[in-house]
């Protein structure tokens, strides 16, 4: 078999045929689907390994220590000849994998031959076709988590067992300093427990990267924004934990670190950094200042990580293993995100050039991962369930009087609602606003006097009993759309919900479920640009489409501010979950049908993505949706091609018709662009009013939802998904 080693006397580094490990009692024989390279600490050691001499010696003052010992007790000559032989020996690289167990030793039995793992440890989890991994160095895979992210497992526990140091509890303020592999998942960890996050590190890149994996605000440590953010967040009391997460010579980390922290504030360190304490500061604030040892309890422990004991877990609650385990289990539930984080995946043949490549800067990386020729796991075919539309009994609308108005109450009076729905709906004939409702009494009580409000109130309850309310809209963040729309359903009311529908296959399954209970079918989403009365038009002009037909859709999205609640995404979502909808209903329309499967690439980084949608008979779209773009680009340019036919859309202001022989093009609006919001909000009051079909199919809803829902589980597995169900 292969594996990566590195000789620390001449720093060569090699894939080497070596003999396969035997499969030893209490523990398994692993063939590795993908490793990864930890860009920290691997690196620095394959540096080191290049050095001199006297580099070595100044770089591993530990090691020359225990030289001075032997020569002290063993002489000069047999030091010597220890020494340059251990030296010139080929060190194995890598402790953190995934792959398929090959084999079962003896006294294990919580897993089988064919079973996925992750593995960790560096001697036992190396850059290696297989490995012999020990009971508590490796965790089964949950299902759904593809083998690529799983490798992650290792340097998860490493930042998960610093986070638990650092004890956060709901509502702290903590500083990571250092935005490399850990530092983005101690970021994102922190996020997921409820903690608002400030990142320092030098590479506006992973600054960026770090906001949108859930970090409040992030700055080069040396400018006054982190500062500034941090006082903002604390009120000038400084953050409750610092994590230590940067490597390097410089001492500037423990020196933000003590300016920074509260009065008896924690300082946790989980990377390599030069740690001379300033005595005064740390004194003067009483700065607890503690170590995280790697992945857990357990580490370095050889009776835990060789012989299988463990600890009790009413004494240690936290192990290697359980962190692992634990890892795994955030990573599979989509409350940690690791895609955004690989970099490069390589294949195993090519090791040796891309450590060169990393250690000579030619890439710059986050993280990569090494692909196993032959040996890499095929997930099974992903699928996304489209989830069947059934409707409890005979689906009417309430009787309506003549000439009374249709009653409207909106939950939510945010930026959106107050700037793109309201406008259209005062004064329009035939409606009344008869509530508002929001968290804070004086978000409603402006909203009721901007908007002319007959009530306004923070008791949701209040308004679904109220038996005049015919409809309600519900404006609020993405979190809470589909626990807000399953409860009005319930009550009965027609209800209006901005996209998204839903953040989950769950939350989906319970809005049909609260239809299928309440027998109220009576939902529209916030899909607006199908009714933009230049789609419409355009479409007239192309005509009816014969055979298979292409949409193709650029989206300008550009980039959020640091502070944006966009960002995120451990509550709200992934920003194409939030906003994707709205282009894949776009193509839908356009093509008359809803997609049957997903199939989604992102850039490094995550910052962009491409998204491909097959339709039945042979259509496909494709969504470019990029936040790298220019601000002076336009936002959208849709093109449908179809029949020998083409129709271009640019950004809602001109449109145009091309088919060989003639050609239509739209005069430029006269006004800014119109994406349908007045045209959707008029055949909502409308169907309310009479008790008609809905403006859209509410099978086409759920579709499209699905839709946009697949396309996080299409990124994880890098294959399409399918859309389970679809008509």
């Amino acid at each position: 078999m292969k594996q990566v080693v590195q000789n620390y006397k001449t720093g060569e580094l090699a894939l080497l045929d070596v003999p396969v490990p035997g499969c030893k009692p209490g523990g398994v024989l692993v063939r590795t689907a993908y490793s990864l390279i930890s860009t920290g600490t691997e690196l620095m050691k394959v540096s080191e390994a290049g050095m001199s001499m006297l580099g070595k010696a100044r770089s591993r003052p530990d090691q020359v220590a225990k030289v001075v010992q032997s020569v002290a007790v063993n002489g000069v000559p047999a030091t010597y000849r220890k020494v340059m032989g251990k030296l010139d020996s080929y060190t194995p690289l890598g402790y953190s994998l995934c792959g398929v167990v090959e084999q079962v030793g003896d006294g294990i039995d919580d897993v089988k031959a064919g079973d996925l793992v992750a593995c960790a440890g560096n001697e036992h989890a190396l850059h290696a076709e297989l490995n012999w991994v020990p009971k508590n160095l490796y965790s089964p895979v949950p299902d759904g988590l593809a083998p690529e992210h799983a490798a992650f497992g290792t340097v998860g526990s490493i930042a998960l067992q610093g986070v638990r140091r650092g004890e956060p509890q709901l509502g702290d303020v903590a500083l990571v300093i250092g935005l490399g592999l850990i530092g983005q998942l101690v970021v994102q960890l922190l996020a997921a427990s409820g903690v608002r996050v400030v990142g320092a590190d030098p590479d506006p890149v992973r600054c960026e990267l770090a906001g949108r994996l859930g970090a409040t605000a992030c700055a080069d440590p040396g400018s006054p924004a982190v500062e500034q953010a941090v006082a903002e967040l604390t009120g000038g009391l400084g953050v409750d934990q610092v994590y230590l997460a940067a490597g390097g010579d410089s001492n500037q980390p423990v020196e933000l670190a003590a300016r920074l922290s509260r009065d008896r504030g924690r300082v946790v360190d989980i990377g390599k950094c030069r740690l001379d304490l300033p005595w005064n500061a740390y004194y003067e604030k009483e700065l607890d200042v503690r170590f995280s040892r790697s992945y857990g309890p357990g580490r370095y422990d050889p009776e835990y990580e060789l012989q299988g004991r463990d600890y009790p877990v009413g004494y240690v609650r936290w192990t290697e293993r359980r962190n692992l385990a634990c890892f795994l289990d955030l990573a599979a539930r989509g409350r940690v995100d690791v895609g955004p984080l690989v970099s490069r995946t390589a294949d195993f043949d090519d090791a040796v050039e891309t450590y060169r490549s990393l250690q000579d800067g030619g890439l710059k990386a986050v993280a990569v991962l090494f692909r196993y020729p032959g040996q890499a796991v095929e997930a099974p075919a992903p699928e996304v369930a489209v989830p069947a539309v059934r409707r409890g009994g005979p689906v009417s609308a309430p009787a309506r009087a003549a000439g009374t108005p249709v009653r409207l109450a909106f939950v939510g009076a945010g930026n959106y609602a107050t700037s793109m729905l309201l406008p259209h709906l005062v004064g329009r004939e035939g409606v009344e606003l008869s509530a508002v409702v929001t968290t804070t009494a004086l978000s409603a009580a402006n909203a009721q006097r901007k908007f002319g409000f007959a009530g306004a109130t923070t008791d949701l309850d209040a308004v679904l009993g109220d038996p005049a309310v015919d409809a309600v809209f519900v404006v609020t963040r993405h979190s809470s759309h589909a626990g807000l729309t399953r409860k009005a359903l319930l009550a009965g009311k027609a209800v209006f919900v901005e996209k998204p529908l839903a953040l989950s296959g769950d939350e989906l399954a319970g809005v049909l479920a609260a239809v299928e209970e309440s027998g109220n079918d009576r939902l529209q989403v916030g899909f607006n640009r199908r009714f933009a009365p230049l789609l419409r038009e355009a479409m007239e002009r192309f005509g009816a489409r014969n055979g298979p037909g292409h949409v193709r859709c650029l989206v300008n999205a550009g980039r959020l501010d640091h502070g944006s609640w966009y960002l995120q995404q451990g509550t709200e979502g992934s920003r194409f979950v939030g906003e994707g909808g709205h282009f894949i209903d776009t193509a839908s329309r356009l093509l008359g049908a809803d997609p049957v499967s997903v199939y989604a690439l992102t850039t490094p980084g995550g910052e962009d993505l491409q998204v491909v949608l097959r339709y039945p008979g042979g259509s496909t779209a494709s969504i470019g949706y990029v936040t790298t773009g220019p601000a002076g680009f336009p936002k959208e340019t849709i093109d449908l091609v179809a029949d020998g036919r083409a129709l271009r859309l640019d950004d809602f202001v001109r449109a145009s018709v091309y088919d060989g022989r003639k050609r239509w093009v739209s005069s430029r609006l006269p006004k800014a662009r119109d994406k349908g919001q007045s045209a959707q909000l008029a055949a909502f009051v409308r169907a309310v009013r009479t008790g008609g079909p809905m403006p859209v199919p509410l099978e086409s809803l759920v579709a499209t939802t699905a839709a946009t829902l697949a396309v996080p589980a299409g990124l994880a597995a890098g294959v399409p998904v399918t859309l389970a169900g679809a008509r």
